[in-house]
């Protein structure tokens, strides 16, 4: 089993802090994105996409999507839980993975790859208007959990979740977007330091 690597792309990284939380250890096989590896044969051949992170099971099968790779190891290895347990907090914790992803982090990635110089030959075509149009979208987001939290600890309720893998990674890709987090969300702030505090965040 390997695991090719982007380094401190946000999916790569979620990945890698899930697997942290989890103790477990996988062989990296490094992909320099900012060289354009991911779009190398290496990684072409197991992911058409050309997108990380790809985990080569020893058997040759291939697993793509960073939440996918998540939930396998999550089988392989259900302590401690960060899905969810139970029917009702599974189902909690698959509700607010969504909305980290799909509501907040998408919002965060379209600014950065619409406006940042570094995407201009990525993102093609680069339209910095989109871009700019994600920020307001990303911040009323981080106004809603702000509330939310104020009940509760973590973002899916009173434990760690994947979810909160999703928002750490997030806020942390805000300063490459230009989205500077408000001072006065007292609660995701609280939160945040909390989740980047933990050892986990660092891998």
């Amino acid at each position: 089993m390997r695991l090719f690597d982007g380094g401190r792309a946000p999916n790569p990284r979620r990945v890698r802090v899930f697997l942290a939380e989890k103790s477990i250890e996988v062989p990296l096989v490094p992909v320099d994105m900012g060289a354009l590896e991911h779009k190398s044969e290496q990684v072409t051949v197991r992911n058409p996409l050309q997108r990380l992170p790809v985990l080569e099971l020893d058997d040759g099968t291939i697993l793509t999507e960073s939440v996918a790779i998540c939930r396998y190891f999550e089988e392989l290895h259900p302590q401690p839980p960060l899905f969810g347990t139970g029917a009702l907090g599974k189902a909690l914790v698959e509700m607010w993975q969504r909305r980290m992803e799909l509501t907040f982090m998408f919002a965060v990635q379209q600014a950065f790859r619409h406006i940042h110089p570094a995407m201009k030959g990525w993102e093609v075509p680069q339209i910095p208007e989109w871009g700019e149009a994600n920020k307001p979208k990303a911040l009323a987001f981080l106004k809603l959990l702000d509330s939310e939290l104020a009940g509760r600890e973590f973002i899916a309720g009173d434990t760690y979740s994947i979810a909160d893998i999703t928002g750490l990674i997030a806020v942390d890709f805000m300063k490459p977007a230009r989205i500077q987090l408000p001072g006065k969300l007292a609660n995701v702030r609280r939160w945040y330091e909390a989740v980047s505090s933990r050892p986990s965040a660092g891998a």
